[in-house]
């Protein structure tokens, strides 16, 4: 078996990546796959995970290598050793890099089947990270970001626009007086990202699965992931070579 963690306050990308790696794994070694701390798992409520508790059956662990530059910023990547575990080994990490689990997008598109949403073709879903963002100034994306972003999918002849956010309140500071409504809903908001055809999303992980595996035509993303506002790839690991993604 390889196993993984739902950890306690771990948001729902957080959460996935885990899973999608972990299973991916376990196929690829040819092994049973689990998953501990079930009760955590915040995707519940809306979509049905082929999920298997697993009890302690396992005698190693391994965690993917954390890399963190002279600024203290995470810049890890790919680790390659996760592609020589052995089984009942229990993992852990980002594992944000598409590099475990790019390949494997059609199996997990199934295995995270949600009920699909109906959203008209002009529908552009915005993913707004508000929260604890809001306070580390390298992090938080700007106005100018979602502007920016905003006026290219116009162009493109976009003429609908809701926002998919954590943070309602600040939400409707940045985009009220435009006229686009906000909704905080999880489940709501991760089939939308999963189901709209245009996408401009936040550098959170929450939006990273459902723009991937998703209905998009084109999906806005912010350069520089995690330090956009000082210009450093601070998590390389979240540059993703889909060719439907602008970075800006």
């Amino acid at each position: 078996m390889i196993s993984s963690y739902f950890h306690v306050g771990s948001g729902v990308g957080d959460q996935l990546f885990r899973f999608i790696t972990s299973r991916t794994i376990a196929e690829q070694i040819g092994v049973s796959h689990g998953m501990e701390g079930v009760e955590n798992c915040k995707v519940l409520s809306f979509m049905k995970l082929p999920l298997f508790y697993s009890p302690a059956v396992y005698d190693k662990k391994w965690e993917e290598k954390c890399i963190r530059d002279e600024n203290g910023v995470d810049v890890r990547s790919f680790d390659p050793e996760s592609q020589f575990l052995q089984p009942n080994t229990i993992i852990d990490g980002c594992f944000e890099d598409e590099k475990y689990w790019g390949h494997n997008l059609d199996n997990i598109r199934e295995w995270l089947k949600v009920e699909p949403l109906n959203m008209d073709d002009d529908v552009c879903a915005i993913g707004f990270r508000g929260g604890e963002y809001a306070a580390i100034p390298d992090l938080f994306l700007s106005h100018e970001y979602y502007l920016d972003a905003i006026k290219i999918m116009r162009e493109k002849g976009v003429t609908k626009f809701e926002v998919h956010t954590d943070d309602t309140e600040l939400a409707k500071k940045f985009f009220s007086y435009l006229g686009i409504p906000c909704v905080h809903d999880i489940g709501l908001n991760w089939r939308s990202v999963r189901y709209a055809k245009h996408l401009i999303i936040a550098n959170s992980a929450f939006y990273i699965i459902p723009s991937l595996i998703g209905e998009a035509k084109e999906i806005i993303a912010p350069r520089y992931w995690a330090r956009r506002n000082t210009k450093t790839w601070a998590r390389p690991a979240c540059y993703y070579k889909d060719k439907r993604i602008t970075y800006i």
